[in-house]
C-alpha cells in the first residue's frame, strides 16, 4: 500500500474503538490465506465452521472488518485497499476445477 493509505489505516486503528494496531494487516493476511485454501476445505468451513477460527481468527469476520475500514477511509485510499482485497475476492470467486473422478480406471 502507498504511504498515504498506510498512514490512514494507522490513524484509523488508533482512533476507532473497533480497531487495534495491526488489525487491518492481520485481516488482509487472514483473508488472503483463507481464499487460497483448497475448495474442499472452504466447503467444510462453510458447512460446519473451522475449529481453528477461535484461536486464529475468523476469515469471514476479517473480510467484514475490511469492508468497514474501506467505508471509513478517504475515497482515494479506500480504492487502493479495495483493489488489494478485490484480488483475493477474485481468487475466492474463481470457478474451481472439476475434481478427478475416482471410479475411472487410471484416475487418482
Amino acid at each position: 500500500m502507498s504511504l498515504s493509505a498506510s498512514s490512514e489505516v494507522i490513524r484509523l486503528e488508533r482512533s476507532r474503538n473497533y480497531l487495534r494496531p495491526g488489525d487491518v494487516s492481520a485481516a488482509v493476511r487472514l483473508w488472503r490465506d483463507y481464499v487460497h485454501r483448497p475448495e474442499r476445505q472452504l466447503w467444510n468451513d462453510y458447512e460446519s465452521g473451522d475449529v481453528h477460527w477461535d484461536c486464529c481468527g475468523n476469515p469471514l469476520e476479517a473480510r467484514a472488518l475490511l469492508d468497514t475500514v474501506i467505508q471509513a477511509m478517504s475515497p482515494r485510499n479506500a480504492r487502493e485497499l479495495r483493489r488489494i482485497v478485490g484480488r483475493f475476492d477474485a481468487v475466492r470467486d474463481r470457478p474451481s476445477r472439476p475434481s478427478p473422478r475416482l471410479d475411472r480406471p487410471g484416475s487418482t
